[in-house]
């Protein structure tokens, strides 16, 4: 049993599509609004490379005509699964850009359903990452920075709700002001299963890992960044929400 699928997400950026273009088609603009480390060889026949934990997946280019249309992805895997992505990229007048992001592909399993809940909610967070990103960040790039919690989560809403008194917030909603790590900042995006919130140095985004456990996937924009030292900052700063 499995599950065919496609996502389609649209979404308008003040920039233009060359500055599009290097957020989604160079390892330093991915690394500033999507998962882990990444690398791009350009053009057709070259690849996207990420790292993400163990998981390291090598993406062929099917598609580069720069600045308006990128694909990749889409090979299967032994078990069946595969995904792919495509971005489309429009330019408009005043300078801005709407992008139309395309996430397809296969997952197998008896429990595709609670893979296919949890991409679907990762999906729409990066999706915001690069608009927040191209937004607020033009022209920086990040350092990327992951971090996971514990390694088995009981009781979700609980851990969701110490998540809340942490920072802040009454509510966990976009637009709730907060304070992460001593920080000010404000909550850009949330669904069930994750939360970003950016401060005038990145996006600092949480995830509820697929069977596992919190995961902070962060962009850290601020110069010298010493990605180890913020890797076990993160993680002691997750244990201590038990």
């Amino acid at each position: 049993m499995g599950k065919e699928f496609a996502q389609t997400d649209v979404i308008e950026v003040p920039a233009e599509p060359e500055q599009v273009w290097a957020a989604i088609a160079s390892g330093p603009g991915i690394d500033s609004w999507f998962m882990g480390r990444n690398e791009v060889e350009g053009g057709a026949g070259g690849a996207v490379r990420g790292a993400f934990a163990a998981y390291e997946p090598t993406h062929g280019i099917t598609a580069w005509d720069p600045p308006h249309r990128l694909a990749y992805g889409g090979e299967p895997e032994p078990d069946g699964r595969r995904i792919g992505y495509e971005f489309l990229v429009e330019g408009r007048d005043g300078g801005s850009s709407v992008i139309r992001c395309v996430t397809s592909g296969f997952l197998p399993g008896d429990d595709w359903a609670d893979e296919f809940e949890a991409m679907t909610a990762g999906g729409a967070l990066f999706v915001r990452n690069l608009a927040e990103y191209l937004h607020w960040f033009q022209g920086r790039t990040a350092t990327p920075v992951t971090a996971f919690g514990p390694a088995a989560v009981a009781d979700w809403p609980a851990l969701w709700a110490a998540f809340a008194k942490r920072v802040g917030a009454e509510n966990l909603v976009v637009g709730a002001e907060v304070k992460l790590a001593g920080t000010a900042g404000v909550v850009y995006a949330r669904n069930e299963q994750t939360v970003g919130i950016r401060t005038e140095d990145g996006l600092y985004c949480f995830m509820q890992g697929f069977h596992g456990p919190l995961v902070a996937t962060h962009h850290v924009m601020a110069d010298g960044v010493d990605a180890a030292a913020e890797e076990a900052k993160w993680t002691e700063w997750l244990a201590a929400l038990g």
